[in-house]
Formats: C-alpha cells, sequence, structure tokens
C-alpha cells in the first residue's frame, strides 16, 4: 500500500512519530510515498526529521499558535486573528497538498494532526482513505479526565479536533495507557509511536537533569533557578531558531539546539527529565524510567491535559513552573513504571499495522 503523510510542524512529538510509524510501514513493504509538514516563521524543521523519515519531504505554510514578547504564554485570541488573516496562504497550502496527492496516488492519506489535513478531507474529498494519529484524539474518550477550569479552551480545542478529524475513518489516539475503544466514534486507542532508538537504549543515571522546552522564554526561569542552585547540572534542549549548537550558560546549564540522537543519548543517561508537558518527550522518558516534572505551556491546554493524564499514568507530577527544587525533591519518592509501560508500547507495531493495512 502507498501512504502519505500530513504532519504538524509545531514541536517534535508529531515527526518522530511520523518517523516511527514509515519506519513500520517500511518493514512490511509498504511505501510512504510523500511526507507534508506544516511550517512556521517561528521555527524551523528539525535536520534529523529530513534525513529519517526517508520519503519526499515538502513543507507548506499551516496554522501555528501566537505567543507573547517573551515566547512564553500562547494567545488564543491572537493565534485565531492572526490565521484568519493568513487564508488566502493556506489555501495556496490545500493546493499544494492536492497536487502532491495527484501526483503520488496514495491508498491512505494519515494526518498527525495538523488542521489543514482535515480541510483538504472536507473540500477535496480525496479517494484515498483518511486516517487520523494523535494523542488529541483520547481527548474525545469518555473516560478521559481533564484538569479542572479551561472552559473556552477545552471548546476551541475540540474544535480543531473535529475538523482535523473531518471525514476520517478512523481516530488512532495516541495514550500512555491501554483503555477501551470506542469504534462507534471512530476512536481506537493505540500505544505511543516510540522510534527504534527509543527502546535500544540502556537507562543509566549521570546525575544531570534533562530537559525540553517547547518555547525558549521559558529558559530565563531556568537561569534563574540555576543562579541560586549552580552546583546541580542542568541541560535543556529548546528549538529556539537562531540559538547556535550549544549555548554555554556556565559549566552546569547548557541549552541545546534540538538534535534527536544527542537528546535521546542524554535522556538515557540523565537522573530525571523536566519538560513542557509534549506527549511524546513524556513517553520516552517513561519508557526509560526517568522521574518527570510536566510543566504545560501557558495558554496550551492540550499540554495542561497531558500533564494531568501523565500523573494519573504515573509518569510523575505537574507543575506550573520550572522550579527544579520540586523536581530534585521527588526523585526519592518516584516509583519506577518502565516494566509496565514497555509492554504497552512494545505493542505498538501490531496494532498499527492491523488497524492500516488489514
Amino acid at each position: 500500500m502507498k501512504f502519505l503523510f500530513i504532519v504538524q510542524g509545531e514541536g517534535r512529538g508529531h515527526m518522530t512519530q511520523a518517523i516511527s510509524l514509515s519506519d513500520m510501514l517500511r518493514s512490511e513493504g509498504h511505501q510512504v510515498v510523500q511526507v507534508m509538514v506544516g511550517k512556521s516563521k517561528r521555527r524551523e524543521i528539525p535536520p534529523f526529521f529530513f534525513q529519517k523519515i526517508k520519503a519526499e519531504v515538502t513543507q507548506f505554510d499551516s496554522p501555528n499558535f501566537v505567543v507573547d514578547a517573551k515566547d512564553k504564554r500562547i494567545h488564543m485570541g491572537r493565534t485565531m486573528i492572526s490565521n484568519v488573516f493568513r487564508i488566502s496562504t493556506f489555501i495556496k497550502s490545500l493546493l499544494q497538498i492536492n497536487q502532491k496527492v495527484k501526483e503520488t496516488k496514495p491508498d491512505v492519506i494519515i494526518n498527525f494532526y495538523d488542521l489543514l489535513g482535515g480541510l483538504y478531507s472536507l473540500f477535496f474529498r480525496p479517494k484515498a482513505k483518511y486516517i487520523c494519529v494523535g494523542h488529541q484524539f483520547l481527548l474525545l474518550h469518555p473516560e478521559f479526565k481533564f484538569p479542572k477550569g479551561y472552559k473556552i479552551d477545552h471548546w476551541l480545542l475540540n474544535l480543531n479536533t473535529f475538523v482535523t478529524s473531518i471525514h476520517a475513518e478512523k481516530l488512532l489516539a495516541l495514550s500512555f495507557r491501554p483503555m477501551k475503544n470506542i469504534p462507534e466514534k471512530k476512536i481506537y486507542v493505540v500505544p505511543p509511536l516510540l522510534r527504534h532508538e527509543v527502546t535500544r537504549l540502556i537507562p543509566e543515571k549521570k546525575g544531570y537533569i534533562l530537559g525540553y522546552l517547547l518555547n525558549s522564554g521559558y529558559a530565563e526561569d531556568i537561569k534563574i533557578w540555576h543562579n541560586e542552585n549552580a552546583d546541580v547540572e542542568l541541560h535543556f534542549f529548546w528549538d529556539k531558531k537562531d540559538a547556535p549548537e550549544e549555548l554555554v550558560i556556565s559549566p552546569n546549564l547548557v541549552f541545546h539546539k534540538i538534535n534527536d540522537t544527542k537528546f535521546l543519548q542524554m535522556m538515557s543517561k540523565c537522573s530525571s527529565f523536566s519538560s513542557t508537558a509534549g506527549f511524546e518527550s513524556i513517553c520516552e522518558a517513561m519508557y526509560l524510567g526517568k522521574p518527570i516534572m510536566m510543566v504545560p505551556t501557558y495558554g496550551h491546554f492540550e499540554q495542561a491535559c497531558n500533564a494531568l493524564d501523565g500523573s494519573i499514568a504515573g509518569a510523575g507530577f505537574k507543575s506550573d513552573t520550572f522550579n527544579l527544587t520540586a523536581m530534585l525533591e521527588y526523585i526519592p519518592k518516584y516509583k519506577d513504571i518502565s516494566f509496565e509501560f514497555r509492554k504497552w508500547a512494545d505493542s505498538s507495531k501490531s496494532l498499527f499495522l492491523n488497524l492500516l493495512t488489514r
């Protein structure tokens, strides 16, 4: 079978999921004939994605979040207004996607939660089967527990998820743990899509705290904490566009530009992991048995959901700030759940192949 991927380019999680699924499909003789990835002026697609996806990659302009001047808080109102004024740009992107679909003639289009993928399905009604993959679809599950408040954000996220999944045959909901399928809602609960590099790592503890920042503004919080705790070794990854490969603040504080191989190697050796609450990096840390502090990006309801869901699954704890003192206090209390999580994560290949190809 021939597959075409549409991938959201915000953060690294959707891209690593696409890499993992492409490897699974190729191992069974299927083809990934085209990868369409959404881009923005604020971020650049990391080089590892082009190297490891092993397919032709076409970038298109896609809706993205608008953040404040400090690059910390997401402004949902400004995000909506900004994207409304870019409608003509997004129409060009839809035509670009349609052209690639015509050229490659895929049997299945898989959308890793990009809004334009849903709009393409709505307006162009391709002959190919349309299937959506993402943790966001688990939020439609009747057993999912939500953080209190966020009523408007919850409604907006549901609207985005609805548009993304228009005419989808199946919604493959990535989950930290097994839950029942809801076929009448097209929801099929599946394990995270971890790449084989993660499963081959041997966990160690070298004593440093590792982190990942979705928005670079949180670096100032890390620096403030470091000034009062200079003896604790910290390594944080970010995708700040104009940053050097390594920004050395002091011998014990280094900011690394996102590099997937380096990130996973350092993940395997860290004592704990502190991160904005993206689904994929939490899963990687869970697989390696690392205590996790999850700090949802301000204004990012989806990450608030991830943090609560991760806490319920035993990954670690939620924090409103990057106060790493709380992380140090939590490490001795952490209960390693990696054995149970690995059993769930390692079942992904058979479940995905069954849902996508049989």
